[in-house]
């Protein structure tokens, strides 16, 4: 299961409650990627609210325990339903108990404001100027053979001077088969690269996301599914083992998503 909408497709069960089958392939160590976790999440929590003029602009999440392979159920709730915003939750259990949960603001747009944020992209070299990373193989994830990476470093375990990354990222299953993209692929995407505090260590030394706030800026329907968006993320600080780091996700001159993690050493 190559295609990232099909690997979070979930089934109704009715009273907002929903199977999940979480696929073989899309591994980070013990369990299933973040981003396909918290994806799935936001998906459940979109099928709840019947306004389709309600984007999800926020999500918080924590993932409590390894995903692991097979039958998963999802519950969403609404918390709070008003005029122009809803907030909703949903938590996914297994035999175990919840392995993940997550809240989410959905919103009708606003009128535009004279806001104007100062930024632009990071300045990378094209993406046909840097090498796609061979991902997926080896000591790397299993679920980062679903993603074309172009790094121009630094690289994990590189003993950096800098915990930062930069680069090209996109879906392969979205290029192989185009089709608009939406808030679970944003949400995927955000999470896709490796830690910022990685590059900095001289050994391998795992690392797990513990908790996830993402805000989306952007229509994700009016994107380029083809197109790869360029990446940047910083460690912005660390204690006791915890990481927290912020990631920028752009298209074009267009900011699409920040994200904000906080990742344990294990």
């Amino acid at each position: 299961m190559d295609d990232f909408r099909a690997a979070s497709t979930l089934t109704p069960l009715g009273d907002d409650r929903f199977a999940w089958d979480v696929p073989d392939g899309w591994q980070q160590g013990k369990g299933a990627f973040g981003g396909l976790v918290i994806g799935t999440l936001a998906r459940a929590m979109a099928a709840i609210e019947p306004d389709g003029a309600r984007r999800l602009r926020s999500i918080s999440a924590e993932l409590c325990a390894p995903m692991l392979t097979g039958a998963t159920t999802v519950a969403a709730a609404v918390l709070r339903r008003g005029r122009g915003t809803t907030y909703a939750e949903a938590r996914a259990t297994q035999a175990d108990g919840v392995a993940a949960r997550a809240s989410a603001l959905f919103g009708v747009a606003r009128p535009p404001s004279a806001v104007r944020v100062d930024g632009a992209p990071p300045a990378l070299p094209p993406p046909d100027a840097i090498a796609i990373a061979p991902m997926g193989e080896g000591p790397t994830p299993r679920f980062t053979r679903h993603y074309e990476f172009r790094s121009i470093g630094p690289w994990p375990f590189a003993g950096a001077a800098e915990p930062t990354a930069a680069g090209w990222l996109r879906e392969r299953g979205v290029v192989a088969a185009p089709r608009p993209l939406d808030a679970a692929d944003l949400i995927a995407l955000c999470d896709a690269w490796w830690p910022c505090a990685l590059v900095v260590e001289r050994a391998p030394r795992p690392m797990a996301t513990v908790a996830f706030t993402a805000e989306l800026l952007v229509d994700p329907a009016t994107l380029d599914p083809a197109a790869p968006f360029a990446y940047h993320a910083h460690l912005a600080g660390a204690a006791d083992g915890y990481s927290v780091e912020l990631r920028h996700l752009w298209q074009g001159n267009r900011l699409v998503a920040l994200n904000q993690q906080t990742f344990a050493a294990l």
